[in-house]
């Protein structure tokens, strides 16, 4: 068997409390740490320190570390306790010193937007005289720059502990494989690295095997709970990693002991509120978004799954981290009036494209710059010919795509028949839902992603494309000086619009110059 320094975490108390506001009851909060100590679990999180008006002995979230003491086993056995704490929600003059006995450790967590203040907090905690783990809050949300500043200052302070949390569940295999290389190679080899997971994508289970199976050279942890109790869809697991570790590590957890803190404690209470994998919760964490969003929109009552993927993947990148309900159901609204009913018109449009080949004109310079060789290809392979947002002056279509308003009213007289997104108020041949079509593009709804999108959907197969450019600061980019935006674009547009086609898997063959190739 591999030797390992690994400990594991059960974190029921804190994080399944999400389920049950924290009443646990005292008797019964007190046994489930004592079957879990003679399960031989690592470590135990007793509950949250946090800001509250008074200590009621019946909930696990406390103003005192002495209040959650009480819930301590006369017997620890080998097993170590821990609280958590997050910096914005608790004075940290309330923690006393640690006094050589009860939880001797304190996990320490901070969003994004007060990490900086979050590394003070962490440092406060420390010259208390507890064992530290930082735990930055949805590590998925951060670049490989900022991830590395976080270690920098990790470093510095020199915690017993690093956590790397996967908050919204958005985590996959590769995912793991890059941020764990990230920090392993970078965070001082003394700290141990701990793998909290949640359970959006039923990945848990896996990701924490894959996480044991690397055999860091360093100490590692896992977190799970009791049945992977938390806020749905929940938490890894403990009973099914703790029997994976016995089966591939030198681990003896007595699973008698999590089966019976199951059955005493946790099925009733999963009998009155449910958790695990929803598909509303795997759609928030594709999109790496705070779970409440998928929350508030379930709670609508008009929504489908399919309503949910598609609010959800129009997000501003800045408004995922923190839940925002006012601009929750400000998308809500839009996406309600935009919403219609347009299989008659995909219908239609599918039978006119079945096995054709198609050309798609965007109104990139190269229109105009390589006419030949669209006049070359037009007259050799006969596609159906559709512009986006534009119709060129030389060159025939057969249909112009529309999904900005703007874009319409300069293409009102046109000859060529025309495709519009319901955003888009006016005359057109088809009109398709524009809910439907959007979502695809990181930076906000692009016609040209929008149509290829369509064409997709369509099973067109041969998409061949002309006037995709891309954008080049201080270049005139259009073929039509007309269509110029004051909008700044550059390489990293460039790059995003790239990157949606990719992610759409369709095969784009460009007989122009584009920076999309």
């Amino acid at each position: 068997m591999a030797k390992l320094d690994l400990k594991l975490l059960d974190c029921t108390l804190r994080d399944g409390g999400y389920v049950n506001d924290w009443k646990w009851g005292f008797n019964s909060a007190r046994s489930i740490i004592s079957y879990l100590t003679k399960a031989r679990v690592d470590m135990v999180e007793v509950g949250f320190l946090r800001n509250v008006e008074s200590y009621n002995p019946d909930i696990t979230v406390c103003n005192h570390i002495e209040e959650l003491n009480k819930l301590l086993p006369e017997k620890t056995g080998e097993t170590m306790y821990s609280a958590m704490a997050m910096r914005s929600n608790y004075d940290i003059s309330k923690l006393s010193p640690y006094c050589g006995k009860g939880i001797e450790m304190i996990r320490i967590t901070a969003h994004d937007y007060d990490i900086a203040e979050g590394m003070d907090f962490a440092r406060q905690v420390k010259a208390l005289g507890y064992k530290l783990s930082i735990n930055p809050i949805n590590i998925m949300g951060y670049s490989d720059e900022r991830i590395l500043w976080i270690i920098d200052q990790v470093n510095q302070i020199q915690p017993y502990q690093f956590a790397i949390v996967d908050t919204f569940g958005s985590m996959k295999r590769r995912d793991l494989d890059r941020i764990v290389s990230l920090v392993d190679n970078n965070l001082d080899k003394s700290i141990r690295v701990a793998l909290h997971l949640h359970e959006n994508m039923a990945l848990s289970c896996c990701l924490a095997q894959n996480f044991v199976d690397k055999h860091l050279n360093r100490p590692v942890a896992v977190d799970g709970s009791l049945m992977g109790m938390g806020r749905i869809p929940g938490n890894l697991p403990i009973e099914l990693i703790a029997d994976y570790l016995n089966d591939y590590t030198d681990k003896a957890y007595d699973i008698d002991y999590l089966m019976d803190a199951i059955q005493d404690h946790i099925a009733p209470i999963k009998g009155q509120a449910e958790w695990g994998y929803t598909p509303a919760y795997f759609l928030s964490a594709r999109f790496n978004l705070h779970r409440n969003y998928a929350e508030h929109y379930l709670k609508k009552g008009d929504l489908t799954c399919r309503d949910i993927n598609h609010l959800l993947s129009r997000f501003d990148k800045n408004k995922k981290t923190a839940f925002d309900a006012a601009y929750a159901d400000s998308l809500y609204e839009e996406y309600k009036n935009n919403r219609i009913d347009d299989s008659v018109a995909r219908k239609s449009l599918k039978r006119i494209l079945n096995g054709k080949d198609v050309l798609i004109l965007a109104p990139g310079r190269t229109v105009s710059t390589h006419k030949e060789s669209i006049y070359a290809y037009v007259a050799k392979n006969k596609p159906i010919v559709i512009a986006v947002n534009f119709i060129p002056t030389d060159i025939n279509v057969d249909y112009v795509f529309i999904s900005n308003a703007r874009r319409y009213q300069q293409t009102e007289e046109v000859k060529c028949k025309r495709i519009i997104t319901s955003n888009v108020k006016g005359n057109a041949d088809f009109v398709l839902d524009y809910n439907g079509l959007s979502g695809a593009f990181e930076q906000g709804c692009n016609s040209y992603i929008m149509l290829l999108k369509l064409l997709s959907q369509m099973g067109v197969s041969n998409i061949v494309s002309a006037g995709a450019d891309g954008y080049k600061p201080n270049e005139e980019n259009y073929a039509n000086n007309s269509m110029r935006s004051e909008t700044d674009h550059g390489v990293q547009f460039n790059n995003s619009v790239k990157e949606a086609i990719r992610n759409l898997n369709v095969n784009v063959t460009f007989i122009t110059p584009s920076a999309y190739e």
